[in-house]
């Protein structure tokens, strides 16, 4: 959710404190690569959630920064379908055509890793395909964007032309944020803006960017729950979300998966 703009508390990172994140951020990559196999028609939300669970910490000896954050009852965020983000896990049990984002933010030794993908339950409808397929590149539109002396508003106004311009629309009440030993920090990541506005980016911030795209219109609504959030008019939604750290000539993206890592490298996805 948007908060009050407080320059003071975006930090930036020292090398020790960058190599720290590295591996928060390799652990969150870790607990999707292997959740990804059990997102499966028939299984329940709440079963992805015990799985994450156990395997961070059991597996990881890590933290899930989301359980009793603020009370959310869950160690995962699951949303599925018209639910934009911070779905609760419970007895919705997934079925053919569904696509479901589980968001993950992993704490190792007091420092955040947190990132989310889309998943596709069995065969999804052409909407729904493009719609998570567009999403995802307009995660890679506003990353490829950073570097020292960006503006924010320039990223926002990227991610937002790339979407608009496919005939979707950019949810605007929830955003990135800064990361670290803090959850949620400066600064905040608009996925919409004008450019040559907002905060001027500088070698070690680290920080989210995780556009919301809806399929409809961009309003969204929050259930009674405190934590669902819907679309109004109901139709699809999706997000896809990195950790990532300014460095010294760009960037670089701490939550990359096996498959990205293998394939890229540290390099960043050609545009699709």
């Amino acid at each position: 959710m948007l908060r009050p703009y407080d320059p003071r508390s975006a930090t930036l990172k020292t090398p020790s404190e960058q190599a720290a994140m590295r591996i928060a951020g390799r652990l969150t990559a870790d607990v999707l690569d292997m959740i990804g196999e059990y997102v499966v028609p028939g299984v329940s939300t709440e079963e992805l959630d015990r799985r994450c669970h156990d395997y961070i910490v059991n597996a990881q000896h890590a933290v899930p920064a989301p359980l009793n954050y603020k009370g959310f009852p869950k160690s995962i965020c699951t949303s599925v379908n018209h639910v934009v983000c911070h779905g609760i896990p419970g007895e919705k049990r997934l079925k053919n055509g569904d696509i479901v984002n589980i968001d993950v933010t992993v704490i190792k030794d007091g420092w955040h890793g947190d990132a989310s993908r889309m998943f596709i339950v069995g065969t999804p409808s052409v909407q729904a395909k493009r719609l998570t397929e567009l999403c995802h590149e307009a995660m890679w539109v506003g990353i490829r964007l950073i570097r020292p002396g960006l503006r924010l508003g320039d990223l926002g106004h990227a991610i937002q032309g790339f979407v608009e311009g496919h005939g979707f629309s950019v949810v605007r009440e929830y955003c990135g944020h800064g990361i670290g030993r803090i959850f949620h920090e400066e600064p905040q990541v608009l996925h919409y803006g004008e450019p040559g506005t907002g905060m001027v980016l500088a070698e070690g911030m680290t920080f989210t960017v995780e556009p919301m795209v809806n399929a409809g219109k961009r309003y969204v609504k929050l259930l009674p729950d405190g934590w669902t959030v819907v679309t109004k008019d109901h139709s699809l939604s999706a997000q896809w979300e990195h950790t990532v750290l300014v460095t010294a000539t760009g960037h670089e993206v701490l939550t990359l998966g096996r498959a990205d890592r293998e394939r890229f490298g540290t390099a960043d996805p050609p545009p699709a």
